[in-house]
């Protein structure tokens, strides 16, 4: 539904989001927190700029000792809602993944005279900008949030997320590597290729492959499996210290199908806790928005 007069909600994101400066992804968020030790560091310290993401990785490589993450506070989404002039919507990363919605949910309890809706993503990172431009593009349109929980949750069902690692060393450090490890076995010498199931909101393993360059071939080849060679897409690519083999996923892609839209993002801190400095990934959706059909 839509109403004209302007927008009639504003949308805020946590710190699980990668966002893309091509998409409507400039929301206030929810900040997570990198823990060394006792020192404990805001994920967005390290995500600025080269020389941020340089002191990040270097410290992750060093692990003395390996860094763990934080959630964002209740009082972080308070202090978002108290900025607000609408109502707002939340988009926090998967609850399978996080107690950021729980956070959110302690946060109405401090501010309940502002209408606040929240929505758990299932996903993160690139799966999350996709949703967040969804509910962005919602309020642009002039439409309710009722309607951009709706064009969320048909991006949500249309988009895939995939990311490969060139070691499980960083996932077992973090404690996440659960159903990964379990299908692969243990071996830590495979680099496996990895998505958010959309009925827990957890990692699982749905690729697996024995060097760097199998482990790119298999990301593309698992989006070229659930959408169908020739398929058009849009792809929201993601890398870690270097985009190089970001680039070569997107070029094995293109081989396949019209791209219809691309660009590239960091992967954020708190997801390189667990990944590493080598991850690479995306988004991948078929053919245009859904609201653009």
């Amino acid at each position: 539904m839509s109403t004209p007069g302007g927008p009639q909600f504003d949308v805020i994101a946590d710190g699980g989001l990668d966002a893309y400066a091509e998409l409507l992804n400039d929301v206030p968020v929810a900040p997570f927190s990198v823990n060394f030790g006792s020192e404990t560091r805001l994920a967005s310290d390290f995500s600025g700029d080269a020389a941020g993401r340089g002191e990040f990785f270097q410290r992750l490589r060093a692990g003395h000792p390996h860094p763990t993450t934080s959630q964002p506070t209740p009082q972080a989404f308070a202090e978002l809602l108290e900025r607000a002039v609408r109502p707002t919507l939340a988009v926090t990363i998967s609850s399978g993944l996080s107690g950021s919605l729980n956070a959110a949910e302690q946060a109405r309890a401090l501010k309940p005279d502002l209408p606040f809706t929240l929505h758990d993503s299932r996903t993160l990172s690139a799966g999350q900008a996709f949703q967040v431009h969804a509910a962005m593009s919602a309020r642009a349109a002039g439409h309710d949030v009722a309607t951009a929980i709706a064009w969320m949750k048909q991006v949500s069902e249309q988009t895939e997320l995939y990311f490969t690692i060139e070691t499980l060393e960083y996932l077992k450090r973090g404690g996440r590597i659960g159903r990964v490890q379990a299908t692969l076995g243990g071996l830590l010498n495979l680099k496996p290729v990895v998505t958010v199931d959309k009925a827990t909101g957890a990692y699982t393993n749905v690729g697996r492959a024995r060097s760097w360059k199998g482990a790119l071939e298999a990301v593309a080849n698992q989006v070229t499996a659930r959408f169908g060679e020739g398929t058009p897409l849009r792809l929201g690519l993601l890398y870690g210290e270097a985009k190089d083999s970001a680039h070569t996923v997107l070029e094995l892609l293109r081989s396949r199908h019209p791209v219809v839209w691309s660009a590239f993002a960091p992967v954020n801190p708190v997801l390189s806790v667990h990944t590493g400095p080598s991850a690479v990934g995306l988004a991948a959706a078929s053919g245009p928005w859904p609201w653009e059909k």
